[in-house]
């Protein structure tokens, strides 16, 4: 595996080094995908977990959709792999999904998020609120909140890379 990401610098203004964190983590889940076969991407290699690499792919993008589309900006964007019948659709893959599909989500999810918190401040407030609690954020936030969730899911894909080839780094 190559490791092209970057941290922000060490003096970074607040947003500067917030969007750097959440790229550098972004970074670090392709990184983990880096080299690898359709078939291994879609692998569950810990056991009794169904999660795969292309899951959390899948997963991340729906992710980014649910904070910066329909929480932050207030789109009326419906899920992408999950439904009603399956709300963890994302990490059930069937034979026709692929990597190339998932990571091209993933990355347009990724961009739309960017275009919509440029038009944002850190203290302002969503347009939108969040599905369950009603409850409305600060861009600061939802930053904050999105660095966690890739932080986790990063160490899930170090666990899955190191069962599928070996591979392991930070």
């Amino acid at each position: 595996m190559t490791n092209e990401r970057r941290e922000p610098a060490t003096t970074a203004d607040e947003r500067t080094m917030l969007e750097g964190w959440l790229d550098y983590h972004r970074q670090t889940l392709a990184w983990k995908c880096e080299g690898l076969t359709d078939a291994q991407l879609r692998t569950a290699a810990v056991e009794p977990s169904e999660l795969s690499l292309m899951g959390l792919v899948r997963h991340m993008a729906e992710v980014e959709r649910g904070w910066f589309r329909k929480v932050l900006a207030a789109e009326d964007a419906g899920p992408i792999y999950c439904t009603e019948e399956d709300p963890d659709g994302e990490f059930h893959l069937s034979g026709s999904d692929t990597w190339e599909e998932a990571y091209a989500t993933w990355q347009s999810e990724i961009e739309t998020a960017r275009r919509n918190a440029a038009r944002f401040g850190l203290d302002d407030i969503t347009e939108g609120k969040h599905r369950r609690t009603g409850e409305r954020f600060n861009l600061r936030w939802l930053y904050t909140h999105m660095i966690e969730e890739y932080a986790r899911h990063n160490g899930h894909a170090d666990l899955l890379r190191e069962r599928l080839d070996g591979a392991t780094g930070d």
